[in-house]
């Protein structure tokens, strides 16, 4: 009775499989297309755009190279042709290697007395103390003072180094009494002011000369010493 019952419940079950099984075994594969010669091409090709599509993705970045400029180009200092040796180009002397040094008075000492308007001839002995050579066109000019109508010299020749000269100028005095200084120094032919500075000074008219140091002398004569009284015997 119950093999009965059980039969009765699987059969159902039974049936389901096989309704299942008939249907699976029965379905045949898909046959596979067929391509043809210019699809199997396309094909190809697509695989290999492809294939350097993700190859580039894959790649670093190429680091482009520095621009390399062109290296600037230095004249030469000079040229030479055939049969000319080559000469080095001269250096300008700078304005520290010129001086001169005073040496003395030749004429008219400080505090000379002038007449009104006179005139006279101012000479001054200086030395070139410097390393290089004074040039002609170099100058002497006033610098301070009272020019009293003086020139400005202009020197007629070279004056290597080491070397004494005579610089003169010719003067007048000022018809105002009174005491008066003139201040020169040498310069470049360009202006350039070097060494020291020398001077003239004259006194016009009735006018106190400016005292000089010297040394006092005594005009009190000396004491002199009275003899004592020699003793009598009475």
């Amino acid at each position: 009775m119950i093999n009965s019952r059980l039969m009765n419940a699987i059969k159902p079950i039974i049936l389901i499989l096989a309704f299942l099984l008939a249907s699976c075994g029965s379905r045949e594969p898909e046959p596979t297309p067929t391509l043809s010669p210019e699809q199997i091409q396309t094909q190809a090709v697509e695989t290999f755009s492809a294939l350097l599509t993700q190859t580039a993705l894959a790649a670093p970045t190429d680091t482009p190279f520095p621009t390399l400029t062109a290296s600037p180009t230095f004249a030469p200092f000079s040229t030479s042709t055939a049969g000319t040796p080559f000469t080095q180009p001269t250096v300008a002397p700078t304005s520290s290697c010129y001086s001169l040094r005073f040496v003395r008075d030749v004429t008219i000492p400080d505090n000379t007395p002038m007449n009104p308007g006179q005139t006279f001839t101012k000479t001054w002995r200086v030395f070139n103390a410097g390393t290089c050579a004074w040039e002609a066109g170099f100058k002497f000019t006033f610098t301070g003072g009272n020019a009293l109508n003086g020139a400005t010299y202009t020197l007629p020749s070279t004056v290597p180094p080491n070397t004494e000269i005579d610089i003169s100028i010719a003067m007048t005095a000022p018809t105002t009494p009174g005491t008066y200084r003139s201040n020169w120094r040498m310069s470049t032919a360009g202006g350039q002011l070097f060494g020291d500075e020398v001077y003239v000074i004259i006194v016009v008219g009735n006018v106190t000369t400016i005292p000089t140091t010297t040394t006092p002398t005594s005009t009190s004569a000396p004491p002199t010493s009275t003899p004592e009284p020699t003793a009598t015997t009475p």
